[in-house]
């Protein structure tokens, strides 16, 4: 049991990444914590303390990381409170974070990071109050809670990832659009010359019809002319040579 303890010590500092360590104080939170201290005095105190207690800080640290900052070029840290919290803390506790909602305008339904960043306060002032009384339940709220961030995260990559998906396929979208448009214009274009090359070649061919025709009724009528010639000089050849054939007789 002791090592398993161990373990969820290790594993929840690892995942323990928020740690303020701001050049300002921090702002105040729904957590319950101690007053802060000089960070050279903090391993004082901690050295003068019985097993148990570290023991339980240490847990407390675990869940809810104390905050650091600096002030005037001192340093200081804030640990939260190892107290028991009694029933009407709790009660303090549901007004403070009622209280928070209202005053900084949280959106009841939807997505609101302030309303996140409260109710995550809230919970973990309830992890608090329940690893003072029995660490091993506090060490399994925890586990219930880092499960809870990890899936929201998940569901938060899975959201972005999908949202960065679809405007690609929008922009994606978008430029075959752009480029079907102007594919179509360049198409409207060559379907233009073309009608004007059709159009043009159509007058040629009534152009050249009309002169291929007149052309033959040219050579037509030169034909006749020809053919009415030649029949009249046949008539004058034949009259000659009858008359000659007449003065042999």
């Amino acid at each position: 049991l002791k090592l398993q303890f161990l373990y969820l010590i290790a594993g929840a500092r690892s995942r323990a990444l928020y740690i303020h360590r701001n050049m300002e104080k921090p702002a105040d939170s729904l957590v319950a914590y101690e007053n802060p201290v000089l960070l050279s005095e903090a391993h004082k105190r901690k050295s003068n303390k019985s097993a148990a207690f570290n023991t339980t800080q240490e847990t407390l640290n675990t869940i809810v990381p104390p905050r650091r900052w600096s002030e005037a070029g001192v340093n200081w840290i804030q640990f939260v409170s190892s107290t028991p919290a009694t029933r009407m803390d709790v009660i303090n506790l549901q007004e403070a974070l009622d209280a928070k909602l209202q005053q900084q305008h949280a959106r009841e339904m939807g997505i609101c990071p302030v309303r996140e960043e409260l109710y995550a306060q809230g919970f973990d002032e309830m992890i608090r109050e329940i690893t003072v009384t029995c660490a091993e339940r506090g060490l399994l709220l925890l586990r219930v809670r880092d499960e809870v961030r990890m899936t929201m995260q998940a569901y938060k990559t899975l959201y972005e990832s999908s949202v960065a998906f679809g405007m690609r396929k929008a922009l994606q979208a978008e430029q075959l659009r752009a480029d079907y448009e102007n594919e179509i214009n360049s198409l409207e274009l060559e379907n233009y010359d073309l009608q004007k090359q059709v159009e043009e070649l159509t007058e040629q061919c009534a152009v050249v019809e009309q002169e291929e025709l007149h052309r033959r009724e040219t050579d037509w009528t030169k034909h006749q002319e020809s053919v009415s010639s030649l029949k009249k000089d046949i008539a004058k050849l034949t009259n000659s040579l009858q008359n000659l054939l007449g003065q042999s007789k």
